[in-house]
């Protein structure tokens, strides 16, 4: 995150929510920033598939302008992982 930019992010992420939540596969998105770290955010996005996201967001438009309104505010290559539920039993 570019130190002193991390409501810029915030606003950004918000005006860019639309075109992630447009693709096919898209379940939903949160955005959650650090208290004891406020310049680490960490943005969770569920998917039906991993295709969904690698394939239908990261190959359509809809990536190319998400990214536009995001990335100046990385210092650096964001972390990207794809994980799954694990069943608690509760």
């Amino acid at each position: 995150m570019v130190p002193g930019k991390e409501e810029d992010f915030a606003a950004a992420v918000r005006k860019a929510v639309p075109f992630v939540s447009a693709t096919p596969g898209f379940r939903s998105v949160r955005l959650t920033r650090g208290i004891e770290s406020p310049s680490r955010f960490v943005l969770l996005i569920e998917w039906d598939t991993v295709e969904a996201h690698t394939v239908g967001f990261r190959e359509s438009e809809n990536y190319a302008r998400w990214r536009e309104l995001i990335s100046p505010y990385f210092a650096g290559a964001p972390r990207v992982e794809h994980a799954t539920d694990v069943d608690l039993g509760a």
